[in-house]
């Protein structure tokens, strides 16, 4: 029976006044009963306009019809034909701006969720289900993967499964990339990372932590000392951008990099359980619009700032972050600066920033971007008291392994150059692929061309 319903059966979350001081997931997700009612709003259309907009195209309409049914389980095996992350898709995918933006009953109303369906049925597959994996037995064939992200690990998977050796080589002491450093645990928790790592190792994927290519083995080792046949690069974007402006360097000044890095992959939150202090001031100001300064914002306010402010020099409708964390930032208190643009950071005497000199801005024509383009109003500087600051202005590719391997083309921005279908790069047996190809991206589009490559990697090494 179809529900006719014009929105979305409401999710339900924490009350602001409650999330903001604590680092528990905002949404408490689907209860059985509203999975079935929301999966109900889908009118499971022939077309499946909805799958378009899925990079790794899962079966939408087929999964959702057997939560309709109340098959859970099901409906898990349907999406894990083609994404090998349902849990963490379902949590931080920009489903607005894909499947559900293709989706019909968006035209009179509100899409299907389909990403709080993913969402519940992976949860409730993880709690009811033991997984049993059996390993592929070898086709002889070995691969390396060069980062443990979204993009690596759907990689990873894939080639296991068709019975490829492949190990995993990590930077950091623990695996998961941007999905465990980048991403707060009010977002995504860590141990639902954890759990689908933890799958791969039972596929037989090997995980190397605390190597890094480029210094600690250099890419050419791989073939020449290891004796890979063929070498994945998903190192994802990982050097932080900044302004250029007076005063980066004073202490109270992050990287948005470090200062996730150090909450989330570090434990910074449960200090001094875990001893990775974080400096937070009285008021923090984070310089950025995109979904990394709304996480850098809303965790400085669970670590106790009082005042929190987004400064943007474009205006709301500009902002590239998710609507739904730009909502979930508002009610939970952080102020947003909007048509302000950051001059330079103020010191006191012994080095500590202590305010931030800002203009005020216009926005005129369009630029390259499409965006109008924010002009300063002349005479408009002004001081915001401030004790820390994060930028969070973007990030681009680590430059070590372009610069310890011959061959490997990149672009200006220091992308590594590879073909948008097969992930293949100037550079023989090695493919790229997620944010180190494309600079900082979503999860889902690493996870597609990690699916892409996998493919092309299975293609050329079994002619």
């Amino acid at each position: 029976m179809i529900n006719n319903d014009l929105k979305k059966t409401p999710m339900p979350e924490q009350c602001p006044s409650e999330r903001n001081k604590n680092f528990l997931e905002v949404t408490t997700g689907y209860t059985e009963e509203m999975a079935v009612n929301e999966a109900r709003r889908c009118l499971n259309c022939k077309t499946k306009p909805c799958m378009n907009g899925c990079p790794v195209h899962v079966k939408i309409p087929e999964f959702i019809a057997y939560v309709a049914e109340g098959k859970f389980e099901e409906a898990y095996l349907k999406i894990k034909e083609t994404n090998a992350l349902p849990a963490v898709c379902g949590r931080v995918c920009p489903q607005e701006t894909q499947c559900e933006s293709k989706c019909v009953r968006a035209i009179k109303g509100e899409s299907v969720g389909i990403g709080r369906l993913e969402r519940f049925v992976a949860d409730y597959h993880m709690k009811h289900v033991e997984d049993i994996i059996e390993k592929i037995p070898s086709n002889g064939k070995k691969v390396a993967v060069v980062g443990s992200g979204p993009s690596g690990l759907t990689v990873a998977g894939d080639l296991a499964k068709r019975g490829y050796e492949v190990t995993v080589y990590e930077a950091f002491h623990t695996a998961g990339g941007v999905l465990m450093y980048g991403i707060p645990e009010f977002r995504l928790p860590k141990d639902i990372v954890q759990k689908e790592i933890e799958n791969l190792k039972k596929l037989g994927v090997d995980i190397e932590t605390n190597v890094v290519i480029g210094k600690t083995i250099l890419l050419d080792e791989l073939f020449e000392d290891y004796g890979f046949d063929a070498v994945y690069i998903g190192s994802g974007a990982g050097l932080p951008s900044f302004m250029g402006i007076d005063g980066e360097s004073l202490n109270g000044v992050y990287s948005a990099n470090e200062f996730l890095t150090r909450i989330n992959l570090m434990k910074g939150y449960k200090f001094p359980e875990y001893d990775t202090p974080v400096y937070i001031g009285k008021s923090v100001a984070v310089l950025g619009g995109g979904n990394v300064a709304m996480d850098a914002a809303r965790c400085a306010k669970r670590l106790g700032a009082e005042n929190v402010y987004i400064v943007y020099r474009r205006g709301l409708e500009e902002l590239p972050a998710r609507a739904e964390e730009v909502m979930h930032a508002k009610e939970e208190g952080i102020e947003f600066k909007l048509l302000t643009n950051p001059t330079r950071f103020i010191g006191d005497d012994k080095g500590w920033l202590k305010e931030m000199e800002v203009v005020s801005m216009e926005l005129g024509e369009p630029d390259a971007s499409g965006r109008r383009r924010p002009v300063k109003i002349e005479g408009s500087e002004h001081i915001l008291p401030i004790d820390t600051a994060v930028i969070a202005i973007g990030q681009t590719p680590n430059p070590l392994i372009k610069k310890t391997t011959e061959g490997l083309d990149t672009n200006k921005k220091g992308c590594i150059i590879a073909d948008e279908e097969t992930g293949k790069t100037s550079k023989k047996h090695v493919y790229a692929g997620g944010d180190v190809v494309t600079g900082a991206a979503t999860v889902i589009l690493a996870m597609g061309a990690g699916k892409a490559a996998a493919e092309a990697i299975d293609k050329e090494l079994s002619e």
